[in-house]
């Protein structure tokens, strides 16, 4: 019995390993939602809002490798599934996206809801294709499949409803091929190269990025060879535990003096699987040895002397049989003395009895790492609420961590958790969200409720656009209308959706409620009323800063006795 066009897509992607569709149901997919009712292999998942289906779908395949999945229906559907997608767009994640289309005789005709699809979906995607004819869809499907998983991005197909249900002449060719991208190992002229550069460096330092992940062992014998310590973007924090020796910590706001300094002050950097942006806190010297996946990456945020294309894994095992063991352990043990000094640092700033009464935002997110799970998946929303999560978090070796890592986008902790938990109903999984990020897409919430998602939501209520606010006062600049914002009670919130809602504001009840907050069944959102008024942690603070930052509060100051009168 032949299938329809809804059906064969339905089935190949349950014969991928595709196990959840996220999406919000609508007449345009009326064939598509009927087939996945009749397939219990993939199973439908409704949310509230379709961008929080494109951020659960993206959090899948950032954390798996393996085709996320999501639909709308047409014209606003699509709009709303945009944003969402960027995530896997700009974290290079394996998404397949379907959109309904108008009936194919209405096309043109500006028709209710009719956009047009190429170019709404033009810059998120790498593929996208409308089918107009069944006789097309085979091979579009296998297109599509094979492009997101190609070059690791969003791939996108629009299907109107009556190609949705028109008999398609045959099925997908060639399943076999439609995988995640295998690893590359590098020419090994480039290996010995390298292993010349090093051999000529007296001090050796190694930045490691998400390309990293699967290589924990061979970063390890490469840092004790060349007693060089090891630092880690963001992306990159939960390959090995915050306790091991050589691993330094990170780099920027996200990160610490002790691996700026690192980075800086060797002879040779090494960057692996990782583009990291922000080129200010990278040598300018250009004795650097760059290997990453995409050729396209190489020298593109700072000057490189040896660009290798490769994967991480082989190129290290590659390497390390070209490398002798060094026995000079000053330089790492310079790094190693610097981040003990910054720990010191870090934990007097979430020490509960640090200020009596008033809860830090550092507490907090120390809390959740000293209370969650050995095996736990830490999500982390955007903005202020970032620095506050993974500066504090002491990462075991076997946790993961995500988050809108390049895309870098305020309110899709709760999307991305939910899409996470989903791959394993029996493992934690706790998101950071500020009370903005938290309040864009709050309806997402209802979805971890409806499916009966256990995530554990942590909500740092500081009543304002923090990361904002403290971007203005860098730049001198007072504090300006729309930074601050009453909230809702978070808690109450979640008691109203008929999950567990806590309220923490007093540091001393922060641990006891912290582990009954983690401990409840089910979906629960923990609001933490915190101090507005927190800094992040800098790496290194300039006189010019200050001065800035000086200046702004005083005009915050002549502001505010403006409006007193005083």
């Amino acid at each position: 019995m032949s299938k329809t066009v809804a059906e064969l897509l339905v089935d190949t992607l349950a014969q991928l390993g595709v196990e959840h569709v996220f999406g919000v149901v609508g007449d345009a997919l009326n064939p598509f939602t009927h087939a996945l009712d009749a397939d219990d292999r993939v199973e439908w998942i409704g949310v509230r809002h379709e961008e929080g289906g494109a951020l659960s779908a993206a959090g899948q395949a950032k954390l798996t490798g393996r085709l996320g999945v999501c639909c709308s229906t047409t014209g606003p559907g699509g709009n709303h599934l945009v944003a969402g997608l960027y995530e896997a767009r700009k974290d290079h994640a394996p998404v397949l996206a379907i959109t309904g289309g108008v009936p194919a005789e209405k096309r043109g005709t500006d028709y209710l809801q009719e956009d047009d699809p190429a170019l709404l979906f033009r810059d998120v995607s790498v593929y996208s294709q409308v089918i107009s004819a069944a006789e097309q869809a085979p091979a579009v499907i296998r297109e599509a499949i094979a492009a997101a998983y190609a070059e690791r991005g969003v791939a996108h197909i629009n299907v109107p409803p009556d190609v949705f249900s028109a008999a398609v002449p045959g099925p997908v060719q060639s399943l076999a091929t439609l995988r995640p991208r295998p690893q590359i190992a590098p020419a090994p002229a480039d290996i010995a190269e390298a292993a010349r550069l090093i051999g000529e460096a007296k001090t050796v330092a190694v930045f490691c990025g998400n390309g990293c992940h699967g290589a924990a062992a061979e970063l390890e014998q490469l840092s004790e060879r060349l007693k060089a310590p090891l630092m880690h973007t963001f992306r990159g924090k939960d390959i090995l535990p915050f306790d091991h020796p050589h691993w330094i910590g990170g780099v920027g706001l996200i990160g610490s003096r002790a691996g700026v300094d690192a980075i800086n002050e060797a002879d040779l950097l090494i960057m692996l699987g990782t583009h990291y942006p922000y080129s200010e806190f990278l040598p300018g010297h250009g004795h650097v040895i760059q290997i990453d996946e995409r050729a396209l990456a190489l020298g593109r945020r700072a000057p490189v002397a040896l660009g290798i294309v490769g994967s991480v894994r082989p190129a290290l095992t590659m390497l390390l049989e070209q490398l002798p063991a060094r026995t000079d352990t000053a330089f790492l043990a310079k790094a190693q003395a610097a981040r003990a000094d910054w720990n010191t640092m870090l934990d007097k700033r979430a020490d509960t009895a640090r200020t009596p009464g008033k809860l830090h935002p550092p507490a907090v997110a120390r809390a959740v790492s000293d209370h969650a799970a050995d095996d736990a998946i830490i999500v982390t929303d955007t903005g202020e609420v970032t620095l506050w999560a993974a500066n504090w978090w002491r990462q075991s070796g076997r946790q993961r961590g995500t988050g809108s890592f390049n895309n870098a986008a305020v309110g899709t902790g709760l999307g991305l958790a939910n899409g996470a938990q989903l791959l394993d109903r029996g493992r934690q999984v706790i998101a950071h969200v500020g009370d903005g990020g938290m309040t864009m897409l709050l309806g997402e919430f209802m979805t971890s409720v409806e499916h009966d998602l256990p995530v554990k939501i942590v909500v740092y209520d500081n009543a304002q656009w923090g990361l904002v606010h403290l971007e203005m006062e860098a730049a001198a600049l007072p504090a300006a209308k729309g930074t601050t914002f009453p909230n809702v009670d978070f808690a109450l919130f979640a008691r109203a959706c008929g999950a567990q809602g806590f309220t923490v504001s007093d540091p001393a009840r922060l641990d006891a409620t912290m582990a009954q907050f983690l401990a409840a069944p089910g979906p629960a959102i923990l609001h933490a009323i915190v101090d507005p008024d927190e800094l992040p942690t800098m790496p290194h603070i300039e006189p010019a800063q200050v001065m800035r930052f000086g200046i702004a509060k005083v005009r915050e100051a002549w502001r505010g006795l403006r409006k007193t009168g005083t």
